[in-house]
């Protein structure tokens, strides 16, 4: 699965997949398929600086869907998708990396 082009505006504020960067995703082919349990998760910033998931679905019932996400949330989503399109330093240039 690929992003789907989206435009949305929530609480005044446009998220538009086509005009913004992926930065990480978990549509990774896992020997069956892209669709992880019929589902997949796209991070993206956009030109903005703005942080926001896109959420589709294949299943019967479920729609696809974009949700605003603060810079914590984006991190820990970032961090548990499996394909990253950019590393974490150009993903969130203004976040120091923690040592380990």
């Amino acid at each position: 699965m690929q992003p789907r082009r989206m435009d949305w505006v929530i609480a005044g504020k446009r998220y538009r997949t086509d005009k913004s960067t992926l930065l990480a995703h978990d549509a990774y082919w896992n020997n069956y398929n892209r669709e992880q349990n019929g589902r997949n998760t796209f991070l993206f910033r956009t030109r903005n600086g703005h942080l926001f998931a896109q959420y589709q679905s294949v299943l019967p019932g479920e729609s696809d869907s974009i949700k605003p996400l603060t810079t914590d949330q984006a991190i820990d989503l970032y961090h548990s998708l499996m394909e990253k399109e950019v590393p974490f330093v150009i993903a969130f240039p203004c976040t120091p990396v923690k040592e380990a």
